[in-house]
């Protein structure tokens, strides 16, 4: 056979079904791109004729009796050959060709990047028609109509004015986009920030009122009613959009009462944001877009923000996670970039390079504003802190670049109230702790621990967050000091601890091996064991300390729900100089002495977590005896 060589042909049997099925993750899709080829109409005819002084507009109209939505433009409009060439080819631009025969300055303001949006109507239509009339010189009007956008009729028009008018008649299936509020919500939802005026037209059905063949005394009364009850008269068209957004504004134009103001209107929130981010480059991309820091709660897994992605103001999808860092969708904004490589349907991305390089410099954008906070306002940057630390330790663990970015900013909050970096830290106690940072997950139930060390004038740093235990280990391993680690205030009491001679120490052993046996009967406890010391405090009888990183994997698995747990070794730290603890060591052996043995384990364990169901129960009923036997 010889070589044959051809172009492959696209027949509308056979890509309809897709359009229909496949093209669009939302039917409501359609509606803007109905909008969206008026507004590019209007754009083309501004950059032929820039000085017109016409009142441009897009407007949608609703006649749910006749079951159609219009969609009519005063753009450019369509010659007849342009009808064959933009309407009957499917899958054919006709704005990348126009942009070619016209660039400018303004060529960006072209918003149809795809001609496959036209035939998004026939997801929700079981007729489109087209009424249109080109701009050009000598050019007729034309109608075009299809019920199934395989086969249509192409015909000589009526249309007067230059534009085009889209009328879909919905299917039965689709009666809801015939519905008033749901059309609006979805016009100011996808339309609400077009560069184009956009506006809403209700055909209302104005009841008969039956005419009176006369007018007599004895009805002028019913004749009032009447005229009290006629319909009110016809609103005009609403208009839907604000053309003037106000990311595209230059930042140093715009005052904090305008960002606050935006920020509720968009986002419907009476609370102010924190502080916010704008914006506003040209080169390598255009972008422009606002980003606000909304008050955070520690529990912010649950929580989720609101990023609105647009493209030449025509909004495109919430939260798209290949343009904005996944730990910034805690954040609420939105973000404009007309050159964003979208496909067909405008809701997905193509391009990952391109894409890479706008999510980095958005990150930046934001680390930039942390750091600069932090550099000239560290007094409002703390103030922020308590809402803003789980988006910011989220965001240092997901993303390196950010980390190195920001590390430095990073605040701890001391139990005393005090906010201060690592570094700050680490050289206030390094005489003490080494490189040591002691912390508490619950500063009221773990006092007693954290009075020990306000005692020895040591900073606890409070980290109470969910995000905290995996931020502690994260830190440990990336801040890039040596042998840095974190302990929580009931980790170890050697700090605590009097000096021991060598003698003294082995005594205290050879005493923990005969009270660790009492110990382990009176609490159960297989895997507990004892420590005498003399603690500086001699009004507290004992301490419960657990290993760190032990008792951090024990936790992780609860917070991820595994089933198998790692048992909980503890060591009970006693006092030595306290007399409790002198009682038990010295009392014989009886009920009283494994009763108080193990309500001094109970008192231990109270100080770092809650006790359980029968944990309390049994706490309760001891407590009682031990006080009877006082009572004796």
């Amino acid at each position: 056979m010889a070589e044959q060589k051809g172009n492959i042909s696209i027949h509308a049997q056979n890509i309809m079904p897709i359009i229909k099925r496949w093209l669009y993750s939302d039917k409501d899709i359609f509606i803007r791109e109905m909008v969206s080829n008026g507004c590019d109409a209007i754009t083309k005819e501004k950059m032929l004729l820039p000085d017109d002084p016409c009142d441009y507009r897009v407007t949608v109209t609703l006649d749910a009796k006749a079951g159609e939505l219009r969609f009519n433009d005063n753009g450019i409009g369509m010659t007849d050959e342009e009808v064959k060439k933009y309407i009957n080819q499917v899958a054919f631009s006709g704005a990348e060709e126009f942009l070619k025969k016209y660039e400018g300055d303004n060529k960006g303001g072209i918003i149809g990047h795809f001609g496959l949006g036209f035939y998004s109507a026939f997801m929700v239509a079981d007729k489109v028609t087209i009424h249109t009339l080109s701009g050009a010189k000598d050019a007729q009007p034309v109608r075009w109509i299809s019920e199934d956008g395989m086969s249509f009729i192409m015909e000589a028009g009526d249309r007067t004015e230059r534009g085009t008018e889209i009328t879909l008649h919905i299917s039965e299936e689709e009666k809801e986009f015939l519905d008033e509020y749901r059309v609006r919500e979805i016009l100011k939802r996808y339309c609400g920030f077009m560069a184009t005026p956009v506006y809403f037209d209700v055909i209302k059905e104005v009841p008969e009122v039956k005419a009176e063949e006369e007018t007599t005394t004895e009805n002028k009364d019913e004749e009032s009613k009447t005229e009290e009850a006629a319909p009110a008269e016809p609103k005009g068209p609403e208009l839907i959009n604000s053309t003037a957004a106000l990311w595209l504004k230059n930042p140093k134009e715009c005052t904090p009462e305008e960002y606050k103001t935006f920020y509720h209107d968009v986002f419907h929130t009476y609370e102010d944001p924190l502080f916010y981010v704008h914006l506003n480059v040209d080169y390598p991309f255009n972008l422009k877009g606002i980003l606000y820091f909304p008050k955070l709660t520690n529990d912010f897994g649950t929580r989720e923000g609101e990023i609105k992605l647009f493209s030449g103001q025509v909004f495109v999808a919430d939260n798209i996670k290949e343009v904005i860092p996944e730990f910034l969708m805690l954040l609420k904004g939105v973000i404009d970039c007309p050159d964003l490589p979208l496909n067909v349907s405008r809701s997905f991305l193509q391009n990952d390079g391109y894409v890479k390089k706008l999510s980095a410099y958005i990150t930046r954008k934001v680390a930039d504003k942390l750091t600069g906070l932090f550099n000239t306002e560290r007094e409002n940057y703390q103030t922020y802190w308590d809402d803003i630390h789980p988006f910011v330790k989220y965001g240092c663990m997901r993303d390196a670049k950010f980390f190195e970015q920001v590390k430095d900013t990073l605040l701890f909050k001391t139990t005393k109230g005090n906010y201060v970096t690592l570094s700050e830290y680490l050289s206030k106690n390094e005489g003490k702790l080494g490189k040591k940072v002691v912390y508490t997950s619950d500063p009221t139930r773990q006092t007693a621990s954290i009075t020990l060390y306000d005692a020895e004038d040591i900073d606890v740093v409070v980290m109470d967050a969910l995000i905290d235990l995996n931020f502690l280990s994260f830190i440990e391993y990336s801040a890039g000091i040596d042998d840095l680690k974190f302990a929580r205030v009931d980790a170890d009491s050697d700090t605590f601890s009097k000096e021991e001679t060598e003698e003294e120490k082995k005594q205290s052993e050879e005493k923990a091996k005969t009270l660790t046996e009492l110990f382990t009967a009176a609490t159960a406890n297989k895997d507990l064991t004892v420590k005498l010391t003399a603690l500086k405090d001699a009004s507290l009888p004992a301490m419960l300390v657990q290993d760190e990183q032990g008792r951090r994997f024990s936790e992780m698995g609860k917070i991820y729900g595994q089933s198998f747990q790692m048992p909980e070794r503890c060591t009970l730290v006693l006092n030595t100089d306290n007399s409790i603890v002198q009682s038990v060591m010295n009392g014989e052996d009886g009920e009283k002495r494994n009763l108080m043995a193990a309500q001094l384990y109970d008192l231990a364990r109270m100080s770092t977590r809650p006790l359980e169901k029968e944990e309390v129960t049994a706490f309760l009923n001891r407590s009682n005896k031990l006080l009877e036997m006082l009572c004796k």
